[in-house]
C-alpha cells in the first residue's frame, strides 16, 4: 500500500454530518479529507425536508452543494471506502487505509458512515422505499397528506406511527401483520380517531406502473391504499468500529430493540481518544437538518482538540528551547 498525505483530520463519510463537520475544520484553517461512499442514506428520497432554507431540496444536490463548500475553503472529498484504520506512531496517530490501496494519516478521525435501514421482508417494500413507503412523518409526512395510508405494524412502535400519520390525513389503516395487537388504551385511541385495525399477514404490496396502489394480504385481500409507513431496523454502519475499540449500543424504545449506535458525549466524542462521531450513526433518529448541526459541533470539537495539543507541543518545544 503506498502513503499518501497527512491530515489534521480525516472525514469517514460524506453526507451532511460528514460535510459539515469537514466544512467547520477547513474554515478553521485544518487540513482535511473526506472519503465518501456514496451511499446516502436518503438517496431515494425526491428531497430534504425540514432543513430551514433548503426545504425540498434534493439530496443529491444538497450534498454536491457541500462539496464545494468545503473545496472552497480548501478541504478535500475523495470517493472511496476506508477498509482499516490502524495505530500510527508519531503525530499523526491513525494510518486509514482506502480501498484504492493509498493509506492517509491523520491526527483525529469523524466517523459520520450513517446507518442502513433495515426494511420489513414484505415483496414491494425495498422497490418503493423514500417515495410511497415510509417511517418518518416529519420527514414525508406532508407529502402524503390527505391520501389513504396504510402502516404496517412489525412492533410494538406501529400505533404511534398510526397516531402520527393520522394528524396528515383522515384515512390511516393499521395492518396488524406480525406486530402485537393494540393494547386496551391503544385501541380505544384508535377507535377514537376512526385509524381502522385490519387483522392478518400483509403479503405483498400492489404496484400498478411506478405508483403504489394497495396493501394484498395473504388472504387475497386488497385494501387501497397511496402510501405506506413502516418502522426499520436502524442499525448503524459499523464496519470500521471494532477495529477502532468502538461499540455499538441498542436502541430501545417500547421495550423493543428498534436499532443501534455508537455512544458518544454531546460534542460526538466517543470513548476512544481522538475519535468522534456525528450523524445517523450516533443518533438514529437524527433527520439531515439535524445530522448536519452534530456534524458542525463535532468538527468544532476536534479543532478545540487539536489547539489545545498545539499549545501543549508549543509549549514544550519553547521550554526545550530555553533548556
Amino acid at each position: 500500500m503506498r502513503t499518501e498525505q497527512r491530515y489534521d483530520v480525516v472525514v469517514v463519510g460524506g453526507g451532511a454530518a460528514g460535510l459539515s463537520g469537514a466544512v467547520a475544520l477547513a474554515r478553521s484553517r485544518r487540513s482535511v479529507l473526506v472519503v465518501d461512499a456514496g451511499e446516502p442514506r436518503n438517496a431515494p428520497a425526491a428531497g430534504v425536508h425540514n432543513y430551514l432554507g433548503r426545504e425540498g431540496t434534493p439530496p443529491g444536490e444538497l450534498l454536491a452543494l457541500g462539496r464545494a463548500e468545503l473545496a472552497g475553503y480548501g478541504g478535500e472529498v475523495r470517493r472511496g471506502r476506508v477498509g482499516q484504520v490502524r495505530r500510527a506512531d508519531g503525530g499523526h496517530p491513525f494510518a486509514v487505509a482506502l480501498d484504492d490501496g493509498a493509506v492517509v494519516h491523520a491526527r483525529r478521525l469523524l466517523v459520520a458512515t450513517g446507518l442502513v435501514d433495515e426494511l420489513p421482508d414484505v415483496p414491494g417494500v425495498a422497490q418503493r422505499w423514500g417515495r410511497d413507503v415510509l417511517h418518518c412523518p416529519f420527514c414525508h409526512g406532508w407529502e402524503v397528506r390527505d391520501q389513504p395510508i396504510g402502516v404496517l405494524a412489525t412492533g410494538p412502535t406501529a400505533v404511534h406511527q398510526a397516531l402520527l400519520f393520522r394528524q396528515l390525513s383522515p384515512d390511516v389503516v393499521l395492518f396488524r401483520h406480525t406486530g402485537p395487537e393494540p393494547d386496551p388504551d391503544q385501541a380505544e385511541q384508535l377507535a377514537a380517531l376512526g385509524i381502522e385495525v385490519v387483522a392478518g399477514e400483509v403479503a405483498a404490496l400492489e404496484v400498478d406502473g411506478d405508483r403504489l396502489t394497495g396493501v394484498r394480504l395473504v388472504s387475497g385481500a386488497v385494501v387501497p391504499r397511496a402510501a405506506v409507513v413502516v418502522a426499520p431496523r436502524f442499525t448503524a454502519r459499523g464496519e470500521l468500529l471494532p477495529g477502532l475499540g468502538l461499540e455499538v449500543t441498542e436502541q430501545v424504545m417500547a421495550g423493543h430493540v428498534v436499532g443501534s449506535a455508537v455512544a458518544a458525549d454531546p460534542m460526538g466524542a466517543t470513548a476512544v481518544p481522538g475519535v468522534w462521531v456525528a450523524g445517523n450513526v450516533a443518533d438514529i433518529s437524527a433527520q439531515v437538518v439535524v445530522s448536519a448541526a452534530a456534524g458542525m459541533r463535532a468538527g468544532a470539537a476536534i479543532h478545540g482538540d487539536l489547539v489545545a495539543e498545539d499549545a501543549r507541543a508549543a509549549v514544550a518545544a519553547r521550554r526545550e528551547a530555553a533548556a
